[in-house]
């Protein structure tokens, strides 16, 4: 289960993914306006980062040589594939911008914009498997 929460507790979001599925953290970009994702998946539940949109090479972005591998996507923009890095933890904390920026949540059981519910407060995106660990 993918979670959004305040520092106080508060689930400002819950969403199934099951191991093996996938959800992606978008949001537009704050001078171009575009879309940019950073997409993830349930690995043995574990939270990893698998790969990366970015429509254009604008301010903030970009590939790092060495961190996946960078294709295009056929409309001027990119994909970076197979990045596969682990988030320690399973979890990380985003500060949502205002709806101009819109950071949303977004998987197969649904999409929340965590900007419409808590912009600029400190957000917990979370994997939680139920396990004691």
């Amino acid at each position: 289960m993918l979670t959004a929460s305040l520092p106080d507790g508060t689930e400002l979001a819950r969403l199934d993914v099951p191991e093996g599925t996938g959800w992606c953290v978008l949001w537009n970009h704050s001078v171009q306006g575009f879309a940019v994702r950073d997409c993830y998946e349930n690995r043995a539940g574990h939270m990893v980062l698998v790969r990366s949109h970015q429509p254009d090479f604008a301010a903030g972005l970009g590939h790092w040589i060495g961190r996946g591998r960078q294709l295009s996507d056929g409309e001027g923009g990119y994909w970076i594939e197979d990045i596969d890095e682990p988030v320690p933890g399973d979890a990380y904390i985003l500060r949502p911008g205002s709806m101009a920026v819109n950071h949303r949540l977004s998987a197969a059981s649904g999409e929340v914009s965590l900007s419409a519910l808590a912009p600029h407060a400190r957000v917990r995106i979370a994997l939680e498997t139920g396990d004691p660990e």
